[in-house]
Order: structure tokens, then C-alpha cells, then sequence
């Protein structure tokens, strides 16, 4: 009898159409990449906020600044003085989201706090930061370290105060900045003054905007 393997055939390509339409869908490219959704959300958020931030907030380009900073220098365990409702912690959180690191941000008011937190949420990086609700003056000698970058704007008479209960946590690399130095308020000299002629710290000035950044980066531990 003469027979045909044709059947056989085509039952075989049949079943491995099905095979291969069962196979999952490859991601697309935001979720295969969750840097670039991450990226474009902030992006949104920081659009959509634009000329609204007030209580305190930096402006855009001080945010740029410290974004800058952070991932020039690859750091990744940051503070915050003075979160208001949270602009330049989200610029810092957005750069610790590329160099896997973290942000602790200290605010007193409970108001701005919870503020700040609904706009981490909404920028999407609240897995980033780690909001405390606490007065800086007790908070910041209680925190460990070690740190490789400060950022403070809080009470401009106690920025001398900050520098020295945090500069021994600061790795050798490190820097602390400072907000608003440009305006010469309250203690803001004083602490100039005193950074600017310790010798184990390079401190420069960045006028991007006219409150003024001070950069002071840690050479040494002495």
C-alpha cells in the first residue's frame, strides 16, 4: 500500500505555530528599560511643577546643580537639610535613581512634609528617598553615616552648626553644599567664613542662579 507523510507534515508545523504563539511577547522598550521610564515620568512631573514650587524651593537651575554634582561624582548616600515641599530633593533622588543611591530629607513642618511626600510619589521616586519629619538639630547629630554628599537649606544660623555635626560623617570625596550663601543672612557668613579656611576642604561658589551654592568638597579627614 502506498502511503504519504504529508498529513504528518503539516500536523507538525501546526503545533509548532502554536508553540511559538504561546511564547511571551518580548517587553517593550519602557518596561525593558525602567531607567527610561523612570527618566520620562520625572520629566513630566518636573514639566507639569514648573514655575509653581514655592515655600523655599530651589529654583530649576540649583536643582540642576546638585543633580549635577551627584552624578559627576557617582554619590550615593545623600542628606538634605530642609526638604520644603520637595523640589531639590527630587533633582537629588533623580540622580540617585542612576547611581543606586539614596536620599535621607529632613523637614520640620508637617505641612511642606507632606506635600514633599506627594510629590516624590507623583515624580515617581519615592523609592529613593527616605523622608524624615524631624528637627534637623537633633536629627542630623543622630544620623550614622557615613555620607558622600550634604545639601543644606535649612536656618541659615545654624549652617555652621550642620557643617560640623556632618562633616566628620562626609567620606574623603565628599561635599557639602550649601543654599542661599550668596545672600550673606543670619549665619550664612559665619559658616562661610569657617569652611573656606579649613584646610582638609575646598570650598568654591557656584552662581548658576543668584542665591548661590557653596561646594565645599572634603580633600582629607585633617
Amino acid at each position: 500500500m502506498k502511503t504519504t507523510t504529508k498529513p504528518k507534515i503539516g500536523f507538525c508545523l501546526f503545533c509548532i505555530f502554536i508553540f511559538l504563539n504561546s511564547l511571551p511577547i518580548p517587553a517593550l522598550a519602557d518596561d525593558a528599560n525602567p531607567s527610561a521610564a523612570l527618566d520620562a515620568k520625572v520629566k513630566k512631573f518636573l514639566t507639569s511643577q514648573r514655575d509653581k514650587w514655592v515655600d523655599w524651593n530651589v529654583p530649576e537651575v540649583d536643582g540642576k546643580v546638585l543633580y549635577d554634582l551627584i552624578i559627576k561624582n557617582n554619590y550615593k548616600k545623600a542628606v538634605e537639610i530642609g526638604t520644603s515641599t520637595g523640589h531639590s530633593a527630587v533633582w537629588m533622588a533623580w540622580a540617585l535613581s542612576k547611581t543606586g543611591g539614596k536620599l535621607i530629607t529632613i523637614e520640620i513642618d508637617e505641612g511642606r512634609y507632606q506635600k514633599a511626600l506627594a510629590n516624590f510619589a507623583r515624580a515617581g521616586l519615592s523609592d529613593y528617598i527616605e523622608a524624615r519629619l524631624a528637627n534637623a538639630h537633633q536629627l542630623v547629630e543622630e544620623l550614622t553615616g557615613p555620607f558622600d554628599f550634604v545639601f543644606s537649606d535649612a536656618d541659615k544660623d545654624w549652617y555652621k552648626n550642620y557643617f560640623v555635626a556632618l562633616a566628620p560623617k562626609l567620606v574623603v570625596g565628599g561635599c557639602f553644599t550649601a543654599h542661599n550663601v550668596a545672600s550673606h543672612w543670619g549665619g550664612i557668613q559665619e559658616f562661610l567664613d569657617y569652611v573656606q579656611s579649613l584646610p582638609n576642604f575646598k570650598t568654591t561658589i557656584d552662581r548658576s542662579s543668584a542665591a548661590g551654592i557653596s561646594i565645599s568638597y572634603k580633600l582629607a579627614e585633617q
